[in-house]
């Protein structure tokens, strides 16, 4: 038991000095977690892979005018965010909602502006019928996405009472209607 549980349990007031040293004490421990965490082998080439189809897939489904690609693409990323959130919870034994959120569903920064414009590119290539941009986009942008991955987990590593934390729920869901609603609205469109 910690030092702050041993206070709180005790029903004791910690003094200045003490609340200080469990501070500091659990700041230290964020920290080592924070550098002792590792991804699991694969894990940004799977996921910039999964996204460069899905934004392949999806682009197909604009420039055909067909569903199937599109749903096809979002099933092929959701079963390797799975896989590797899976994994990455069995090799480090912790739950990091920032590595979820933002290296996984690419919520970080420099994730979803590469995601976004690869998606547009795409998109436009395909329907122009230009598949060599097609391809190029998609593995630009599935690249961009997990470079974007590895460059939260060095700033997590950095300071991780910043970076630790992940997008809410709430927000989450509200992306994921608005995206799919505007993905509908494309499909009925085109």
């Amino acid at each position: 038991m910690d030092r702050l549980s041993i206070m709180e349990s005790s029903g004791e007031h910690p003094t200045a000095a003490e609340a200080a040293v469990a501070l500091t004490e659990a700041e230290a421990s964020r920290t080592s977690l924070a550098h002792a965490i590792t991804t699991p082998s694969w894990c940004f080439t799977s996921l910039g892979a999964a996204v460069a189809v899905q934004i392949g897939l999806t682009a197909l489904g604009f420039g055909e005018g067909a569903l199937w690609p599109v749903v096809a693409g979002l099933a092929v990323f959701a079963t390797v965010a799975g896989v590797q959130l899976v994994r990455f919870r069995r090799r480090n034994g912790v739950w990091l909602g920032g590595f979820a959120s933002r290296v996984v569903l690419g919520t970080a920064t420099p994730a979803s502006v590469a995601y976004a414009i690869a998606l547009a590119a795409a998109i436009w290539a395909a329907t122009d019928a230009r598949w060599w941009l097609v391809a190029l986009w998609s593995a630009a942008g599935g690249a961009g996405y997990a470079l974007g991955g590895r460059r939260w987990l060095r700033t997590y590593r950095a300071e991780p009472a910043v970076h630790g934390r992940g997008e809410s729920a709430a927000w989450l869901a509200l992306f994921a209607v608005a995206a799919v609603g505007g993905a509908a609205l494309l499909v009925a469109g085109a």
